[in-house]
């Protein structure tokens, strides 16, 4: 019985010291993909792009609310002295500079957000070949994005934020 012991007591330490093993040649790495998508260059780049690309309608939008408001600010300083259907013209005029400005506003974020997507996808498409180098060349067997929790010591963002900054791909 005795025997029997031993060798359960021997088998279990031989499992847990192989396990220990394993464990400690397991490299794991952590890459932060906000500070991806904020701080390289090639999100930069892409954010200025963007600007760039939207600024004219941008202002437009600007300039037709401010148009809208004073339309408003005219309509009710005028309203009490226009005669009925006056009121009711002006009335439905405003609400089709609304509803048109409105519009307008709508078409403009899902343009800007379908390109900003654009742009994030490849930002983060050579975030992905950045940290697959990274990987490769320090043999991480794993990494990760997305945590609660990250030891700094796993954290190879600034590794692949230098690779993205350098232009390399």
């Amino acid at each position: 019985m005795n025997t029997l012991k031993l060798r359960w007591l021997l088998s279990a330490l031989l499992a847990v010291s192989a396990s220990c093993a394993i464990a400690q040649d397991f490299k794991v790495g952590y890459v932060n993909t906000q500070r991806i998508t904020t701080e390289s260059i090639p999100a930069k780049t892409a954010q200025t792009k963007l600007e760039q690309e939207f600024s004219k309608r941008q202002k437009e939008l600007l300039d037709q609310q401010v148009a809208f408001k004073a339309f408003g600010e005219k309509f009710e300083r005028d309203a009490p002295t226009l005669s009925e259907n006056q009121r009711a013209a002006r009335q439905k005029e405003g609400a089709e500079l609304s509803r048109d400005l409105q519009r307008r506003q709508r078409e403009f974020q899902e343009d800007l957000n379908g390109r900003r997507n654009e742009e994030l996808q490849q930002v983060l498409d050579r975030a992905t070949k950045a940290v697959k180098q990274v990987a490769d060349a320090e043999k991480y067997d794993v990494v990760i994005q997305e945590v609660v929790y990250v030891n700094t010591k796993h954290d190879i963002t600034d590794k692949v934020l230098k690779i993205l900054n350098s232009g390399s791909k």
